[in-house]
């Protein structure tokens, strides 16, 4: 048993599924997931099961009431195969926290109010106690983009950023224009994978357009752009990745002046499932 690291009312359920970060590393990133089984109390005993080997530091049920699993200094095993700015090590940099959700193989229902408003509770909490950019705020399907998709489109990303947690821009509205698809090739598909890149999505600068491109432009949609998600960047995609690029650097730059949560960073016109790892 340990006491809690959150000054919220947080159960404790020990898990044994954790180890020492690597070298010593501190936690960066924060990972949100969903739990993608029927039952959240099934999701918690698995998180909590040695044979299983998984885990998250914190589980967030239904009713907004928050079970804490791993002490927040050590490193729970909740990633799984991943990547993010070129670290394969998630686990040892992150703080996981999984949602109870059923997720996209269970009907996938819209989170409750109040797991959401205890969701941002429990975000900044850890934001008191660990230095984690906005941009470092991210889904299991931005780490894992082939082999995820929780906490998926549904998951109120604006939200959480309007409070404080995360980075988010309003998508640039879907309209007609170009598109990149699969197998297409060429110098703006190597555009669009460093940009990608350069937010930190897992991937090579190929110059084609491949199932790799695909994931991560779905990942991305996900997260950014949820009102179309289908893996092609069209407009609405390419434009918003840009607005994000460009809020994040603003953040750099100027953080007292840049919120979290951009409402448009546009330039002015010049005179411009079940829960694995």
């Amino acid at each position: 048993m340990f006491s809690p690291d959150a000054a919220l009312s947080v159960r404790i359920s020990p898990s044994p599924n954790h180890d020492e970060r690597r070298d010593g590393v501190a936690a960066d990133l924060l990972l949100l997931h969903y739990t993608g089984m029927t039952s959240s109390s099934a999701a918690e005993q698995r998180l909590c099961d040695p044979a299983a080997k998984v885990s998250s530091h914190y589980l967030v049920y239904e009713d907004g009431s928050i079970c804490q699993m791993v002490p927040e200094a050590r490193r729970a095993w909740h990633a799984g195969v991943s990547s993010w700015h070129g670290d394969t090590d998630i686990n040892s940099r992150s703080i996981g926290i999984e949602i109870a959700n059923p997720g996209h193989d269970f009907g996938y229902p819209s989170f409750p109010t109040r797991q959401v408003a205890a969701t941002i509770t429990l975000c900044r909490s850890i934001l008191t106690r660990n230095i984690i950019r906005p941009g470092n705020i991210v889904a299991h399907s931005d780490v894992a983009p082939t082999r995820k998709q929780d906490p998926g489109e549904r998951f109120p990303w604006k939200r959480l950023a309007q409070s404080g947690v995360g980075l988010w821009v309003e998508p640039v509205a879907i309209k007609d224009g170009p598109v990149l698809k699969p197998d297409d090739s060429g110098d703006k598909v190597t555009e669009l994978q460093k940009a990608l890149i350069e937010y930190g999505y897992g991937l090579e600068a190929t110059g084609r357009y491949d199932e790799a491109t695909k994931a991560v432009v779905t990942a991305f949609q996900r997260h950014f752009r949820p009102a179309q998600v289908d893996g092609l960047t069209d407009v609405s995609t390419r434009e918003t990745l840009r607005k994000l690029l460009l809020a994040r650097e603003l953040l750099t730059l100027q953080p007292e002046k840049a919120p979290a949560a951009a409402a448009d960073t546009t330039p002015a016109p010049q005179k411009h499932h079940a829960p694995t790892p």
